[in-house]
């Protein structure tokens, strides 16, 4: 799936536009400070309607490889959608299923995000699962600190 695709597939019958958003050390911190995650990348790819509705492009990684993801997030900061782009393991290909991915519709950076809890862990894939959860987390935090300026 390509990113545009992924952008259709979440907000459908939407036009997007690509934009590379550069992230300030000042964000950056506050991104993590926030999620708990580390940004890997100062540079993110997001696609952006005439809505004001966002999809951001990310990669976590698998347990050896990475995996290319989507988040789509709205104007209010509530997740609408996640689509996996590339997943480049052997094996835990589950995290693909709509099911496992439907936990996040409606997530904000207020949810809790308990792994094992809030959202189920896939037998197989559990490292698979864990870091993508911890992506959309960061991703829900990165529209938190930088949609004024998207």
């Amino acid at each position: 799936m390509s990113p545009k695709e992924a952008a259709s597939a979440i907000f459908p019958g939407e036009s997007f536009e690509r934009r590379e958003l550069d992230l300030t050390p000042a964000e950056i911190s506050k991104i993590k400070s926030g999620s708990g995650e580390t940004v890997r990348e100062a540079k993110v790819t997001v696609w952006i309607s005439p809505k004001k509705n966002v999809v951001f492009i990310d990669q976590v990684l698998g347990k050896h490889e990475f995996i290319t993801y989507a988040v789509g997030v709205d104007p209010s900061g509530k997740v609408a959608g996640v689509e996996i782009l590339e997943y480049r393991e052997s094996y835990g290909q589950a995290v693909r299923g709509a099911a496992w991915r439907s936990q996040f519709l409606k997530m904000t950076t207020a949810s809790p995000f308990r792994i094992g809890t809030d959202i189920k862990v896939i037998s197989g894939a559990t490292l698979s699962s864990c870091h993508v959860v911890t992506g959309v987390k960061r991703m829900l935090h990165t529209f938190e600190v930088a949609h004024a300026r998207i």
